[in-house]
């Protein structure tokens, strides 16, 4: 969950084709990025991809723009986190995206889920998206831990490393899915399914801006059940951050060139 303000409805349309020309032979595939607000941004994720020569294709369906109907000309699709639940079946984009990752999961493309993104991938496959009976929420950093298929696959250490969380629901682990990193609260963090589809529960694309941002815009959900203030959020960043940013250098070195 990005703490942007929640929608309630249907969001207006604001444009219809969303024209997007790929790259040449001579260049990576780009990566189709799906975000949830008008100002949200691909932060860190973003950056590392642009950096490994990727062109970006930011859709926002919740305001309007198109998903494509072929995947075929990208690297692969990143699905952001967001305000709203996986289960606000009243949201057209959102319908639209649950589809396309249907699509996308058919085909072996490669799929990642940050948050939400990850949340709606476990939906599509079978899995359940809700809230714990003590309505606990991860806001701030907590530390999670690699499973053995985790680190068989070298995307998590035995000794595990404190991430960022922004969320209030949680997902069972779909029927067929591998769970690769555990957490305490919520105990399904990560998992991978087909050859390139990844979801993770926490947010290693947020900078310290984004971060501060986050915090300003929805400071009384530092005040939640199991929820961090705004100092141990400021004081853990120093000490975490840059452990998960190597993770997530190491991450992107494997996806999507699994697929």
């Amino acid at each position: 969950m990005v703490p942007d303000p929640l929608i309630q409805g249907p969001a207006p349309r604001t444009k219809a084709v969303h024209p997007f020309r790929l790259s040449s032979d001579t260049m990576p595939n780009p990566i189709l990025t799906i975000l949830h607000q008008p100002n949200s941004n691909p932060g860190r994720v973003g950056a590392m991809l642009r950096a490994r020569g990727h062109a970006l294709d930011r859709r926002c369906p919740l305001h309007g723009d198109a998903l494509p109907d072929d995947l075929s000309g990208y690297a692969g699709t990143v699905i952001f986190g967001g305000p709203m639940s996986a289960n606000d079946d009243h949201l057209p984009g959102l319908r639209a995206e649950l589809t396309l990752i249907e699509r996308a999961l058919a085909k072996d493309h490669p799929l990642f889920g940050i948050c939400l993104g990850a949340q709606m991938m476990a939906r599509v496959l079978g899995g359940r998206v809700a809230r714990r009976p003590d309505e606990a929420v991860e806001v701030g950093y907590y530390p999670i831990h690699g499973t053995p298929e985790g680190r068989r696959l070298g995307l998590f250490d035995e000794g595990g490393m404190c991430v960022y969380q922004w969320h209030q629901e949680g997902f069972d682990l779909p029927a067929g899915a591998r769970l690769l990193a555990r957490g305490q609260t919520y105990p399904n963090q990560a998992f991978t399914t087909g050859r390139a589809a990844y979801g993770i529960q926490f947010h290693p694309e947020v900078t310290h801006e984004m971060m501060e941002r986050w915090m300003a815009k929805a400071a009384h959900m530092l005040s939640w059940p199991g929820a961090r203030d705004a100092a141990a959020h400021r004081a853990d960043r120093l000490r975490h951050d840059a452990k998960l940013g190597r993770w997530l250098t190491r991450f992107l070195d494997h996806w999507p060139a699994t697929a």
